[in-house]
């Protein structure tokens, strides 16, 4: 008797995916509308308004977020890091988070939210 699996090598070979595999999504919206309650402490904004966040993405159940700081010394940034992990982690679907701070492009005001400028009375 041949042990004959009806799935091609490569569906036998791909990773599972553990969110797919509980049937969990987070959409971009869900994950924004999250990283807007993160506040920078300094500023009393948020860091989305203050266009800190680069990209945001979920991928198997991993947010991915590429941000940067106003300052390459900016002394918070472990603090927005571990308050971008609390608040995303409160998100069903949200196995784990992954943060990659740079300073490439480099923050300016130009980055700002309307909102943010007015706030600040820079508008």
């Amino acid at each position: 008797m041949s042990d004959v699996n009806p799935l091609a090598a490569s569906e036998r070979d791909r990773p599972v995916s553990l969110a797919a595999f509980l049937g969990v999504t987070v959409t971009h919206e869900q994950l924004m509308e999250r990283l807007e309650d993160v506040i920078d402490p300094e500023l009393g904004l948020g860091i989305v308004d203050l266009g800190l966040v680069y990209e945001a993405e979920v991928v198997d159940g991993i947010a991915r977020i590429l941000m940067t700081t106003t300052t390459p010394a900016c002394p918070i940034g472990a603090y927005l890091t571990d308050s971008i992990r609390n608040a995303l982690f409160g998100l069903d679907g949200v196995l784990d988070v992954e943060i990659e701070l740079t300073y490439e492009p480099r923050w300016s005001p130009g980055l700002m939210s309307d909102a943010a400028k007015q706030a600040l009375g820079w508008a």
